[in-house]
């Protein structure tokens, strides 16, 4: 899948959270939605970037934006995740990576020169229709919340 840009309507997810609870995009229907793919719960950046957006919760939420992460952990691990690092939104898991493809978050990637296949660390803000305001790929783990800011200017 291509990336997504400014207009664009994001594609539609049914995904189970952390608690093994059933969430879609048309959930956040009428709110904005930070939307964010990181590579796998408990690693050094993806935590910093949890912790990021789980320390600007309030912040975003008085902007009436709701926060999402999706990685391909399972259902477990995020709990695990969501539970030592007291996150206080929704971790959902695409075990298949089927909705990062569908967002463009799938694909190659390196870390410390090392290439593999697999999440593309990206965000999107997304607005009360479903449409894509500002996208973001190869984010910078603590990016995230700064650019969703920038955006909702």
């Amino acid at each position: 899948m291509s990336e997504l840009k400014h207009g664009d309507i994001a594609p539609d997810f049914e995904l189970k959270d952390q608690d093994g609870k059933t969430i879609k995009l048309s959930d956040f229907t009428g709110r904005k939605l930070l939307l964010y793919f990181y590579p796998k719960a408990e690693t050094p950046g993806c935590v910093m970037q949890a912790c990021s957006i789980r320390n600007a919760f309030q912040a975003l939420n008085d902007k009436g934006v709701a926060a999402v992460g999706i990685s391909p952990d399972t259902v477990s691990a995020q709990k695990k995740f969501a539970g030592r690092y007291n996150l206080p939104f929704q971790l959902l898991t695409d075990e298949d990576h089927k909705v990062a493809d569908a967002y463009g978050a799938w694909g190659k990637s390196s870390i410390l020169f090392i290439k593999y296949t697999g999440i593309i660390r990206s965000s999107f803000l997304i607005d009360e229709n479903g449409k894509v305001i500002q996208a973001w790929y190869k984010v910078k783990p603590l990016d995230t919340v700064p650019d969703a800011i920038a955006a909702l200017k």
